[in-house]
């Protein structure tokens, strides 16, 4: 039966049952699909917190440039 074969298996060393529980618990999370394939869009206000690119970079005025209108 297809169902009868172990999902994994592990080949060297002697993990414990709780880094046996990790692995799964990994390979379970990344074997499920995102929660919806596309992102929420981003409302403007949380756009505006944002840096707006490269613009701006750090150094020495960087602090005094954050507050410069984008």
């Amino acid at each position: 039966m297809p169902g009868d074969e172990p999902l994994f298996r592990i080949v060297r060393g002697t993990p414990t049952a709780e880094e046996v529980a990790a692995l799964v618990g990994v390979i379970v999370a990344r074997s499920r699909p995102a929660q919806g394939s596309t992102p929420a869009p981003t409302s403007a206000w949380a756009r505006s917190g944002r840096p707006a690119g490269l613009g701006r970079l750090p150094g020495p005025t960087a602090w005094r440039d954050s507050a410069l209108p984008h």
